[in-house]
C-alpha cells in the first residue's frame, strides 16, 4: 500500500484533464480551499455516487491517558470533519480486489 502524495496526486489530475501540472495544481487547491471553506461554515457538499463531505459534532467525553492509563482526561466537545463513501466508490474500492489504496 502506497500513499499518493499531493503532487502524485496533481500529476494524475493534469494527465487525466489535459491540464498542465500548474493549472491542475491550482484546480486541486481550489477545490481543497472550497471544501475547507465550506466545512468551516458547517456545509455539506454531496458529490453524487462518489461521497459526502460534512461535519459531525463530537460531545465532551471522558478519555484516558495513553501514558499512563489510570489517568483519567477530558476531551472537549468538538466539531470534526466526515466523508461518507457514496455506492458508487464503494463499489469501485470493493471491485478493485487487494486491501491496499493503489489505482
Amino acid at each position: 500500500m502506497a500513499n499518493v502524495t499531493k503532487q502524485d496526486f496533481i500529476e494524475r489530475v493534469a494527465s487525466k484533464s489535459d491540464l498542465s501540472k500548474r493549472d491542475a495544481g491550482k484546480a486541486v487547491d481550489a477545490f481543497l480551499d472550497v471544501v475547507t471553506e465550506s466545512l468551516r461554515r458547517g456545509d455539506a457538499i454531496v458529490f453524487t455516487g462518489f461521497g459526502k463531505f460534512s461535519t459531525a459534532f463530537r460531545a465532551a467525553r471522558m478519555g484516558v491517558n495513553p501514558r499512563n492509563p489510570s489517568q483519567k482526561v477530558q476531551i472537549p466537545a468538538s466539531t470534526v470533519p466526515k466523508f461518507s463513501a457514496g455506492s458508487t466508490l464503494k463499489q469501485a474500492v470493493k471491485s478493485g480486489g487487494g486491501g491496499g489504496g493503489g489505482y
